[in-house]
């Protein structure tokens, strides 16, 4: 009876331990079996800046110096001139989670994302940029893969979810940032590092 229940309790641990690190993005499993692909988005939002400045708000911390306060979302581990390697970093319920994806820019119409590693095996994703009366029509949308059949649907659901407030909760910041840059008489470069 002890045995049984020390058996549970090590497979208790171990399943929980093997979620976290799943859900972390820590380790991504890619079975190409029973693939569900599921839209993600598309959220559209209208930002009172020209979109050349919306772009830079942008791709700023991929191309160029990622500043110290963006450390803990974003580290850029290789950089080209129109393409990087990054690792995003994304609080959710459950702890962190870590994304490596490559960001491929073009502009000023387009960034491409799209993940390497992460909780999912597949996610392709791209914001658009618009010019709309003066201002930026900035749209977000992409799809998300997941394997096993129900089972992955039923996670890939969890995850979308969770990844589209992290796209919500980005686009608020660029919306702020391009808009303060964008206000007549403010200076257009981005703040100092801290």
């Amino acid at each position: 009876m002890v045995r049984k229940a020390i058996l549970a309790l090590a497979a208790s641990v171990a399943t929980r331990r093997l979620y976290r690190l799943y859900a972390a993005g820590a380790i991504t499993i890619d079975l190409g079996v029973g693939r569900t692909v599921q839209p993600l988005g598309p959220v559209t939002r209208r930002i009172a800046a020209p979109r050349e400045v919306v772009f830079d708000v942008i791709a700023a911390p991929y191309l160029g110096r990622t500043a110290r306060a963006l450390g803990q979302k974003l580290q850029v581990w290789e950089r080209g001139s129109d393409m990087v390697l990054a690792a995003h970093f994304t609080p959710v319920k459950c702890g962190l989670t870590t994304t490596v994806e490559t960001v491929r820019f073009e502009r000023p119409d387009r960034v491409m994302f799209r993940v390497v590693r992460g909780p999912v095996p597949h996610v392709a994703e791209s914001f658009t940029l618009a010019e709309v009366d003066g201002e930026t029509e900035l749209s977000w949308e992409g799809q998300l893969g997941t394997d096993l059949w129900a089972l992955g649907a039923w996670w890939g659901a969890r995850v979308a979810l969770s990844w589209t407030k992290a796209v919500q909760a980005s686009l608020q910041e660029i919306a702020v940032e391009a808009e303060r840059r964008a206000a007549p008489g403010l200076n257009q470069s981005p703040p100092s590092e801290q």
